[in-house]
């Protein structure tokens, strides 16, 4: 099954959504709040997509870039029927290439995700924090 790649900055937020929750990372994603991933996709610097031959989006990475220094990679989702297949790696390529390789790639791995990256190439970095977002209405 073939399967196509772009770079598609004016993703829709439907088809975003459907295939967040077709994967697993719905899960950790406001995909209820259409406002919220409506400007995710917005104000991402690239937006990577794979498609099927019929063109269902399969797979998204959304990044956000200064093209200079570092790459946060925000979201990386596979639909669950087509992963391990070499889709996410390939999103990630490809996204790390359209932000530029001189840059730090850098993302939070869902802990069942733990795993996948070191596979990619990516190290561990032990000193991260973070200040959770507020979410509207407490």
């Amino acid at each position: 099954m073939n399967v196509l790649y772009a770079i598609e900055p004016e993703l829709s937020v439907d088809e975003f959504i459907d295939v967040l929750r077709r994967s697993t990372l719905a899960q950790r994603r406001p995909v209820d709040d259409r406002e919220c991933m409506q400007g995710m996709l917005e104000n991402a610097s690239v937006i990577a997509t794979a498609r099927d031959e019929c063109g269902l989006l399969i797979g998204v990475s959304r990044a956000i870039s200064d093209f200079h220094y570092c790459t946060y990679l925000s979201d990386l989702a596979v639909d669950e029927s087509r992963q391990r297949q070499g889709i996410g790696k390939e999103l990630l390529l490809r996204t790390h290439a359209a932000c530029g390789f001189h840059t730090s790639l850098i993302l939070l791995a869902a802990p069942a995700a733990r795993g996948y990256y070191p596979r990619l190439g990516m190290e561990p970095h032990d000193s991260c924090w973070i200040v959770k977002r507020e979410r509207p209405g407490g």
